[in-house]
């Protein structure tokens, strides 16, 4: 599957409200990008990455 189906998804099942396919999607397409990317920015931006779903999780978890 790549961003392009992962997009397409998200759009047809109203996945824009759901966070966590969108950083799915983000995932998706910094892999795509991967070879254009030096190696420290390519950490750089899955800690970021990363970084947002640990927010996401304690968001979810205060929410329960």
């Amino acid at each position: 599957m790549n961003s392009k189906d992962i997009a397409r998804y998200i759009e047809e099942t109203d996945g824009l409200s759901k966070p966590w396919l969108l950083l799915q999607l983000r995932l998706k397409k910094l892999e795509e990008r991967r070879a254009q990317l030096s190696h420290e920015d390519y950490y750089n931006e899955l800690e970021e990455l990363r970084q947002e779903l640990i927010n996401l999780s304690k968001w979810r978890a205060k929410s329960k």
